[in-house]
């Protein structure tokens, strides 16, 4: 049986970024709580030259939008990138969600051979074909983005754990 390519990838977006959201909700509460300025989470990072949660957020959205959009073969939404605050990322990951949630699987299905272009016209062009393109490109890169946020949350003394992470599927 093979899984077709709106399965493996709108599904498993969105219950990453509900999870991404959920952890974000408990770092929220967490600073509450604790009398934490909101700030020192969201500009928290693991090391100097990484960059700190809210940037964590926005590149795991823009990865996922993207994705969703050159799979459906249409445009990728544009974001401003002004988030400062819980609320704000709160917002852009359910503005992602809609996004997401408004595709067809037929959009998706069938893109396995789709010509997929990133960073187009600059010397870091990347072609791939559909397929490839979600499964070692930006499947992984939202992992990657998600979980350095949830290890930033988690290092911060953020109560969190694997199935946070995980979260509902």
């Amino acid at each position: 049986m093979t899984i077709s390519m709106y399965a493996a990838s709108i599904p498993v977006f969105r219950q990453m970024l509900n999870s991404l959201d959920a952890v974000l909700a408990k770092a929220e509460a967490h600073a509450t709580e604790r009398k934490i300025d909101p700030n020192a989470l969201l500009h928290a990072r693991l090391f100097p030259d990484m960059f700190p949660l809210l940037r964590q957020v926005m590149i795991a959205t823009d990865f996922v939008k993207g994705s969703a959009a050159r799979l459906a073969g249409v445009d990728v939404p544009s974001y401003e990138d002004t988030e400062q605050t819980f609320t704000d990322l709160h917002a852009r990951i359910a503005k992602t969600i809609a996004f997401i949630d408004s595709l067809r699987p037929e959009q998706i299905d069938g893109s396995e051979e789709r010509e997929i272009t990133v960073q187009p016209g600059t010397p870091r062009e990347r072609k791939f074909a559909g397929q490839p393109y979600l499964l070692h490109y930006a499947l992984p890169q939202l992992f990657f983005h998600v979980t350095t946020a949830y290890a930033i949350l988690r290092h911060n003394g953020v109560d969190i754990g694997k199935r946070d992470f995980i979260g509902s599927f």
